[in-house]
């Protein structure tokens, strides 16, 4: 079993493991789509203005999803909780604030989302994988009792650890995800492909959530607002590998040696 590290032990400064962690992952995801755009031909000036507004804009939903979705009773503490966006996020709604944040910018920009889709699923699996590990060192997704050998010696009991889970999980699908960027297979569908198969895995962890804790998720009908979400991540996932089609790659011209035009395709 994982032996249990108290979160404080890992703080650098007045910087908290989790804060360390999501950094990464947002440098990470965000050097990632730059570094991916330009090797696709695209113009990766768009990926770079939309940074600062998916994160911004992922903090603020996360932590409303957090509040009133999975520990609404959090409200009660003080009116301005609502407004302490450091204090609570939610990983799901952090996810679904960055999609708002992209169709808005996307459109108001007057490009194609889908030209970057196989972008954003190349660059945000590792990058979501590397925040996650903030959720296990700082060990805030405690699940069931038990004696699995990936169990973590939390004081009281070893416990599944869905932090670390989540975390493996979207590690080995961002390996699949470049490998089949490099075989050159569903080119134009691997955003699809990643919203299905973390979809699949989320639904399963979040039954192993604790449910015999003093704090812990809220349910609905015995599912996490995450596992409804889930729901709509299948349908688009589902919907994106039967109908999208690999976007069209940009072409220029080449002059050859002898005066004629050939076109380049990168």
């Amino acid at each position: 079993m994982i032996p249990y590290l108290d979160p404080s032990a890992l703080k650098i400064g007045p910087i908290e493991p989790f804060g360390m962690f999501v950094a990464l992952g947002i440098f990470l995801a965000s050097y990632l789509l730059s570094r991916q755009a330009e090797r696709e031909g695209l113009d990766a000036t768009p990926l770079q203005d939309y940074a600062p507004w998916g994160v911004g804009v992922g903090i603020v939903v996360g932590h409303l999803f957090h509040l009133f979705a999975y520990h609404p009773e959090e409200l009660s503490k003080s009116p301005f909780q609502i407004f302490k966006v450091w204090d609570g996020l939610s990983s799901f709604g952090g996810l679904i604030g960055g999609i708002l944040a992209a169709v808005f910018f996307f459109r108001a920009r007057k490009l194609s989302f889908r030209d970057y889709a196989d972008t954003f699923a190349l660059a945000v699996a590792p990058g979501w994988a590397v925040a996650r590990l903030g959720c296990f060192a700082s060990h805030d997704h405690p699940g069931r009792l038990t004696d699995f050998f990936l169990a973590v010696q939390f004081p009281g009991g070893a416990r599944h650890d869905l932090g670390l889970y989540d975390a493996a999980f979207l590690f080995a699908i961002s390996g699949l995800l470049w490998g089949l960027r490099g075989a050159g297979m569903l080119r134009g569908r691997l955003l699809p492909l990643l919203s299905l198969l973390y979809a699949f895995g989320r639904f399963g962890f979040d039954f192993l959530r604790a449910t015999d804790r003093a704090y812990v998720d809220a349910r609905y009908l015995g599912l996490t607002p995450a596992q409804y979400g889930c729901f709509a991540l299948v349908a688009f996932g589902i919907y994106g590998l039967l109908k999208w089609q690999a976007p069209e790659r940009k072409a220029s011209p080449d002059v050859s040696p002898g005066g004629s035009v050939q076109p380049q395709v990168r």
